[in-house]
């Protein structure tokens, strides 16, 4: 199933490309709901880099784990001047583990008065558990994009 959000974010597009390439941006719109820790030597890296996979834990308020994942970045250029972020991560271990596939691609694009275009998209695939794992997922999304657009302005 997918999670989809299409926002109109107000900053540069350069501003919102190096926001998504920041974990602690990434920490920030998650949080307080979800708690991601970084279970790599050395923490999180300034930025995403393409690197290879990076190993995280996740709490459920803080307090409810949720398991271990990995993500797994990439970048690409999309024609108009689209750039995409691809998290080609997965779950690890506790309930998301039951997810089969996950396939999430951020992306931004100008939108010509100053502001961003920011398109994030989550498929998932869990069996029988899929209609469950989407509904938690597409609440989450709301509570990032939510924190996406309030934070927008403070990144230029």
């Amino acid at each position: 199933m997918n999670v989809f959000l299409r926002l109109t974010l107000d900053c540069e597009p350069d501003a919102a490309w190096r926001a998504i390439s920041n974990p602690q941006v990434f920490r920030a719109v998650s949080s307080p709901l979800v708690k991601i820790v970084s279970k790599e030597q050395g923490g999180f890296p300034g930025a995403w880099t393409g690197d290879g996979p990076h190993e995280v834990s996740m709490r459920l308020l803080g307090i409810i784990p949720l398991g271990r994942q990995t993500i797994d970045v990439s970048f690409t250029q999309r024609p108009g001047g689209v750039r995409m972020m691809v998290d080609s991560g997965k779950p690890l271990s506790g309930p998301l583990s039951a997810v089969k596939s996950w396939d999430h691609r951020m992306a931004v694009s100008e939108t010509g008065n100053k502001q961003t275009l920011y398109r994030d998209r989550l498929v998932v695939k869990a069996g029988l558990l899929t209609p469950f794992i989407f509904l938690g997922m597409w609440a989450f999304w709301q509570i990032r994009g939510a924190k996406l657009k309030k934070l927008a302005p403070s990144w230029s």
